[in-house]
């Protein structure tokens, strides 16, 4: 069994909203950021026919699956490119479209790296970005939470809601150079797996609920994973596992 969690499944219903809402077109070239498996930037590749799209991730195993995936699917107009969006030169003026899907979040310096990125792409150019509303408003996360322990949210490391609040977002993008910022409510399910003891594995394979079990000694850990089975119980229904989201589908467009 990979080690890595499958994301894709997870966001099954988000994704299909969010290549609705990217309108890559035929011609587009195409930076992913955050890409992870590639999964979105393979979509943005067979769309853009004639263009081409560039999946950037940190993680290595992540994008030798995306090569993978991409080799054996014989998508000639993809690359892939381990960097760190924030700090990474990209090529200026390059790209007609900027996508991410919930893998802008996690930046040191997000005004920093937006700017970076608003660097590589060409007047006019959009951006189409997934981030996760506040966690009160995500259930897989504090459901989940509350399972594995009774101590208060604390940020620590990587915050998957650091792009929550819209007058923080819309500050953050405006400070970089995009204009014409939007946001749209995304309410969909998000999906751990077929049944309750796949979706036990699937969420203790990330990370904040790893960390979350290490804190624990032996016997609280084991007793955090009897509720952490109960509480996926709970949510299992006749087409799987599924907890309530609610996430923005955020829009910008680089000036002309």
């Amino acid at each position: 069994m990979s080690d890595l969690f499958d994301y894709d499944a997870e966001l099954r219903l988000h994704n299909e909203l969010f290549r609705t809402a990217a309108r890559v077109g035929s011609g587009d070239q195409v930076l992913d950021i955050g890409c992870g498996t590639g999964q979105s930037t393979r979509e943005a590749a067979r769309a853009a026919v004639t263009g081409s799209a560039l999946g950037v991730d940190l993680s290595a195993p992540m994008l030798e699956r995306a090569r993978r995936l991409s080799d054996d699917q014989g998508l000639a107009n993809i690359t892939y490119l381990q960097a760190d969006a924030q700090v990474h030169r990209f090529p200026p003026t390059s790209f007609d479209l900027c996508i991410s899907r919930f893998g802008t979040m996690f930046f040191a310096d997000p005004v920093a790296a937006f700017t970076n990125i608003g660097r590589a792409l060409r007047p006019g150019a959009r951006l189409v970005l997934l981030v996760w509303q506040e966690r009160d408003r995500n259930e897989w996360s504090t459901a989940i939470r509350q399972s594995l322990t009774a101590a208060p949210a604390t940020p620590r490391g990587p915050d998957p809601f650091s792009l929550a609040d819209p007058t923080v977002t819309e500050g953050i993008l405006t400070a970089a150079g995009f204009a014409e910022v939007g946001f749209t409510d995304v309410h969909e399910l998000v999906h751990y797996g077929p049944d309750s003891a796949t979706a036990f594995d699937a969420v203790l394979r990330l990370w904040e609920f790893k960390d979350l079990l290490a804190d624990l000694d032996a016997a609280a850990a084991e007793q955090a994973r009897t509720r952490l089975r109960t509480t996926l119980d709970a949510h299992n229904t006749d087409g799987g596992v599924y907890f309530d989201s609610r996430a923005w589908l955020v829009t910008a467009r680089r000036p002309h």
